[in-house]
């Protein structure tokens, strides 16, 4: 089915919901229910919806079903959230009216729902809750239009940018788009959040490209860019989609890249000045062609990790003049396609058929069965010699904790902060990711990893941007911020801490159309976009 005949299809069903659900007999107020009739109740709402053909076992898993472990474990991606709250149901969608169903039947009542796409929220939010929830699991709606007559595509949230690359790839050797290196991560939370990637020096990031969308609010209409208005539309390329409601799809603007790039990834000396080493890139990576992103390790040893648009010969020339202490040379450098730094980056064979990034099994990341905690920073000023020597210090011969540095430069700096929520632009030399990893059980080892983070994070504060301290979405991060329980999560106040964070100024632009679109707070979690205080 084309996009078109399915807004059409969509757009019929919300007529027929609207017509159901606010007749003068009914009422989206949440209704009573004890926990043992919530399932019932839930299943007899969705049901006087569905048609004949759709089978609701497919669809709707509980604690009972045999299949609904595997259907939860299957995008559970952090093992730090295994003992988490479980949702009492999980809905697998196949269709658009199947999401749209799902909302009205869970707001009907009166229980909370997160949304999943591809589970790699750090901080589990996508599917975990302190209060009973339901979890609408996105993994089938995954269909991917590529249209290279146009340069565009229609990508559905449940895919993975693994399955995004190689559908682009299929139809053209010379087209890409950019956005993340970890194919495993899904359209929905990664776009919403911005899209950070290695191509973004040179053509920003994966909202950037974003030219259309299609959406289901709080009242269950599907929406797409010109009925839900350029507000919205602003507000879920980079202020986190979960919070004003479910992103279908999202139609992107693909970008042309050269038949051959170039990939290296050179190790410091560890016997000559890492301090100076890494001194020096602060000036480089920023500033260097577009072409060239170089990703800055920050652990033992010191690594660069690169990607240049464009052949061997012409990067080593170039960082001859701009980064000698590199000492990059030509047999450091593997030129290839596109598609095939795309699997180089993921760790993989990129010899082998780019078919391997639609295996959702042999590309699930390393971490995906382990525990996992980031922290973000962004850094506006060159950190001194000496901070580096410090920071260099504190990472050497930990295992289970680096830091990684992407520049920013280049279209980076082009791009005006208010053009989308990610307000991360111009002035800023590179963001920090600050990375833990363990494979342990239990709260002593997941308490050592913490300790380290947190003690680097403090430690850099004098080092990274003020007032407020910046952070990066899709780097969930609860120590920064979050909306207490209590307080149902709309506290305008507590959201304020970690919004002005991620979002900076674009942050009260996004409370004004979250106020608009949901009032009533229905798309809500611990760091959701909260409204504006009621007026009494």
């Amino acid at each position: 089915m084309t996009n078109k005949s399915s807004c059409l299809v969509s757009a019929i069903v919300s007529v027929l919901l609207v017509q159901l659900l606010f007749s003068p007999s009914s009422s989206l107020q949440p209704l009573a229910f004890d926990d043992s009739s919530v399932y019932e109740t839930f299943l007899q709402c969705l049901e006087s919806y569905l048609s004949p053909n759709d089978q609701i076992s497919n669809l709707v898993f509980t604690s009972t079903n045999s299949s609904y472990t595997s259907v939860l474990q299957a995008y559970k991606r952090n093992a730090r959230f295994n003992s988490d709250l479980k949702p009492l149901i999980i809905v697998t969608p196949t269709s658009i009216p199947h999401v749209q169903y799902a909302v009205l039947c869970t707001r009907r009542i009166g229980y909370r729902l997160r949304i999943r796409s591809g589970g790699h929220d750090f901080e589990g939010l996508s599917y975990v809750s302190d209060s009973p929830f339901f979890l609408i699991d996105m993994s089938n709606l995954r269909s991917i239009e590529v249209n290279i007559e146009t340069n565009s595509a229609w990508v559905q949230s449940g895919a993975i940018l693994g399955e995004v690359y190689h559908a682009i790839w299929e139809k053209s050797k010379v087209h890409g788009f950019p956005a993340g290196v970890c194919p495993t991560v899904a359209v929905g939370g990664h776009f919403s959040g911005g899209g950070y990637g290695n191509m973004m020096r040179k053509f920003g990031l994966s909202v950037d490209h974003i030219v259309d969308a299609q959406i289901v609010d709080a009242n269950g209409d599907l929406l797409d860019r010109k009925s839900m208005g350029e507000g919205l539309f602003w507000a879920i390329r980079g202020g986190g989609g979960a919070s004003f409601g479910i992103v279908i799809s999202y139609k992107i603007e693909l970008v042309e890249v050269p038949e051959t790039v170039t990939v290296f990834q050179v190790e410091s000396n560890p016997d000559e000045g890492l301090a100076d080493f890494v001194y020096r890139w602060q000036f480089v990576a920023p500033t260097t062609s577009n072409d060239l992103f170089m990703r800055l390790h920050f652990s033992h040893p010191v690594s660069i990790q690169a990607l240049y648009l464009g052949k061997a010969d012409d990067v080593v020339s170039l960082l001859s003049k701009d980064f000698p202490e590199l000492g990059l040379k030509r047999q450091d450098c593997t030129e290839m396609s596109w598609i095939e730094s795309v699997l180089w980056y993921a760790s993989l064979n990129y010899r082998s058929s780019p078919k391997v990034l639609l295996d959702r099994k042999v590309v699930r990341s390393p971490n995906d069965t382990n525990s996992a905690k980031r922290k973000s920073d962004f850094v506006v000023n060159p950190v001194s010699r000496e901070g580096l020597g410090d920071i260099l210090k504190r990472v050497a011969g930990q295992l289970q904790f680096s830091m990684a540095f992407s520049p920013h430069g280049g279209e980076m700096s082009e791009i005006p902060a208010s053009s989308s929520p990610f307000p991360h632009r111009a002035g800023n030399l590179y963001k920090i990711e600050y990375v833990g990893n363990w494979n342990e059980a239990g709260e002593k080892a997941e308490r050592a990893v913490m300790t380290q983070l947190r003690r680097m994070y403090s430690f850099m504060a004098p080092l990274v941007s003020k007032n407020p301290r910046r952070a990066y979405v899709n780097y969930r991060d609860l120590d920064i911020g979050k909306m207490s329980h209590g307080k149902g999560y709309r506290s305008y106040e507590e959201g304020k801490v970690y919004g002005m964070k991620y979002f900076h100024g674009n942050f009260d632009r996004l409370v004004k159309v979250k106020t608009e679109v949901d009032p009533a707070n229905f798309f809500r979690d611990e760091q959701s976009i909260p409204t504006l205080p009621m007026k009494l």
